[in-house]
């Protein structure tokens, strides 16, 4: 099954669990304590980020640069809308993540997995480890998801990422998927305007 295959329809969010206060202390009538909620920046590498945490099942814990050296950025479109490939991320059973998502609308970006681990995006296991994925929310065939706060946020995001792994700024290392060894794959697809978007990196 290809890719396109696997970021195909909507997956149940997982949800989050609640901590409960201990029985005793409930028992004997202690208040319950405030439980504060989590800084969705902080958790993040990068700061314009929200955390939106894929599953576990869905990539491969590391400890990179230490453990591979990050080389690429590779830039994806999703051919699923925003919200269901956060939910397909999210998904144990779907065996496929990325480190982040930018949203077509106004450029939002979810980070779903640490630059640190390995996620299973570009269908080569080399180039999995050193390398960052960028979905985008959209499909290949269809320009008007690739709108100018797509354009900007996400290459922000990929600035970001090049200035902090020592990546070059240019089209050897800021790669399609389509042009990842072996891939089977077409995205971002010819409407994606590489000249514009190398352009706003450099001058992020």
């Amino acid at each position: 099954m290809d890719r396109r295959s696997l970021l195909r329809g909507a997956a149940a969010t997982a949800a989050a669990g609640a901590l409960l206060p201990p029985a005793a202390a409930r028992a004997a009538g202690a208040p319950t304590p405030l439980v504060p909620r989590p800084n969705l920046r902080a958790a993040t590498d990068y700061p314009a980020a929200h955390w939106a945490p894929a599953s576990a099942s869905n990539y491969t814990p590391s400890s990179r640069p230490s453990s591979y050296r990050v080389d690429f950025v590779v830039v994806h479109v999703a051919q699923e809308t925003f919200d269901d490939t956060v939910e397909i991320f999210q998904n144990p059973a779907r065996k496929v993540s990325a480190h982040y998502v930018v949203r077509s609308s106004d450029g939002y970006v979810a980070q779903c997995v640490r630059e640190r681990d390995v996620c299973w995006h570009a269908g080569n296991w080399d180039y999995n480890t050193r390398s960052v994925g960028i979905e985008h929310e959209g499909w290949v065939d269809q320009p008007a998801y690739f709108t100018h706060a797509l354009y900007e946020r996400s290459a922000a995001l990929t600035a970001s990422i090049c200035d902090r792994y020592s990546i070059p700024k240019d089209r050897a290392h800021i790669i399609g998927h389509h042009e990842v060894p072996g891939a089977t794959h077409t995205d971002p697809g010819p409407y994606w305007d590489w000249t514009r978007y190398i352009r706003l990196v450099n001058f992020a």
